[in-house]
């Protein structure tokens, strides 16, 4: 992960960010004796792989138009080139396709929900917490490194193609995060809905919108690793991770109760919270109904949270049917740890409480905002220095999220029905089947795509 943070060189970029990824399946398969792991461990390689494919194909074709691999070299070689034509469409639709793979935008993002489902928690902290933030972070400096100058791909092909697979990958993150039982692919859902809204604001273009999303990224890191560390205490507390049937099981762990609905507040952008501070700068970047979006998908994946907190911890609502359905439940699951335990060790609560208290310290600690901000436009290409800083209206907006999340979980619990997943939801989480080919023919469908969404510019040009 430091290595591709660091590295000046496409080439090797794409080297330690398969370095990392090969871990990664064999941290995901890790418990070998179970077929569901090295299921979703192959589903996970195989899909990542398809992706790294496709950028290493993207990373020759560019070495090929300018005899350069390092980033800097590449944008000034296109540049010298004169205007862009099909070889620099292609490039660039093939190396996003790559980095879009590793961050999980829909539709490339069938694998995650699939490779949470199995991993060890630890496993899906890295994955959600630093993992698929480093696919956003690789779209941004590629853009700005490589294709961003006059030989590249124009700014506002870049931002129709990033703002529509941004919010597509929102709403359709939001929507399936509500509708699961299973806690850990609602929470693995939960984080396809907010790399939706990191898109967005990479893609809007703004030095500010930059600066609220490396915030954002850094809060949310904290907050989804003890989201899933509360998680992990409850599959080995209890061998499950259902909703339903660990309905009021947990109300023993007070403490588990509050850093689980902590981490809840810290997904809507409630402040203080470091995502509170860079949803709120973005927010105020992007503006108009892209804000609103911000808003509700916080608060739907936050409100799905609540609601297992409200009926996992406080046993509130009616006692949902434990019956199979259609989706994945999440119940019969084996314990990480030698055999369910009795007690939880104080060690397994201070992880998620130090990670809280490292998003909280993103939003609130002097200056350090101004240190990310100086960061981020230092290594980005536009070399404008912005103020980064809490606005009553960045404020206001976080309160109204996190209280429409509340209003939702609250809904969501005395009245189940009307909030649970209607018929014609059905075929939208069928597509979730689990059949690597189906998620092999979803990349090639994103990279169709992504593809329309940046061609009529350029031919245009």
């Amino acid at each position: 992960m430091c290595g591709f943070a660091i590295a000046g060189d496409l080439f090797n970029a794409f080297v330690w960010f398969e370095l990392m990824s090969v871990v990664a399946y064999a941290l995901t398969g890790h418990r070998v004796e179970e077929a569901r792991a090295v299921q979703g461990a192959l589903t996970f390689a195989v899909v990542t792989s398809l992706g790294a494919y496709a950028m290493l194909m993207g990373i020759g074709l560019l070495y090929a138009r300018t005899g350069e691999l390092g980033m800097h070299r590449i944008g000034r070689g296109l540049d010298a080139h004169g205007r862009p034509d099909a070889l620099v469409l292609t490039a660039f639709v093939l190396v996003m396709t790559g980095l879009l793979v590793k961050a999980a935008a829909v539709p490339f993002h069938f694998w995650l929900p699939d490779a949470h489902a199995v991993a060890p928690t630890p496993v899906c902290m890295l994955l959600s917490g630093v993992m698929v933030e480093l696919g956003t972070f690789g779209i941004w400096r590629v853009y700005g490194t490589v294709f961003s100058g006059p030989g590249g791909v124009p700014a506002a092909e870049f931002e129709r193609a990033l703002v529509v697979l941004g919010a597509l990958t929102a709403v359709i993150g939001a929507v399936m995060c509500w509708y699961q039982r299973h806690i850990k692919r609602l929470l693995a859902y939960s984080t396809v809905a907010h790399t939706g809204l990191f898109l967005i604001g990479i893609g809007v273009l703004k030095p500010e919108a930059d600066d609220g999303i490396a915030l954002y990224v850094l809060g949310h890191a904290g907050v989804k690793a003890a989201l899933f560390a509360c998680t992990g205490i409850l599959l080995d507390r209890y061998g499950s991770v259902d909703e339903h049937a660990l309905h009021g099981k947990a109300r023993e762990l007070k403490g588990v109760a509050v850093l689980f609905v902590l981490g809840a507040l810290g997904l809507a952008g409630l402040p203080p919270f470091g995502t509170a501070l860079g949803k709120s700068v973005t927010e105020e970047a992007v503006g108009g109904p892209l804000t609103v979006l911000y808003v509700a998908a916080s608060a739907v994946t936050a409100g799905a949270v609540l609601r297992v907190a409200a009926r996992v911890f406080g046993g509130l609502g009616p006692t949902p049917e434990v019956g199979s359905g259609y989706e994945t439940t999440g119940s019969g699951e084996r314990p990480e740890t030698r055999h369910r335990l009795g007690r939880i060790p104080d060690t397994m609560t201070a992880v998620p409480a130090v990670l809280l208290a490292g998003a909280v310290a993103v939003g609130v600690a002097p200056g350090f905002a101004k240190v990310v901000a100086h960061s981020v436009n230092e290594t980005g290409s536009a070399g404008v220095f912005t103020s980064v800083h809490w606005t009553p209206a960045g404020v206001l907006l976080g309160l109204v999220s996190t209280l429409l999340a509340g209003v939702l979980a609250l809904l969501a619990v005395i009245r189940p029905k009307p909030f649970a997943a209607p018929d014609r939801a059905l075929p939208l989480r069928r597509l979730q089947s689990g059949h690597v080919g189906d998620y092999v023919a979803w990349v090639l469908v994103g990279t169709t795509v992504l593809g329309a969404l940046t061609l009529p510019g350029m031919l245009g040009g």
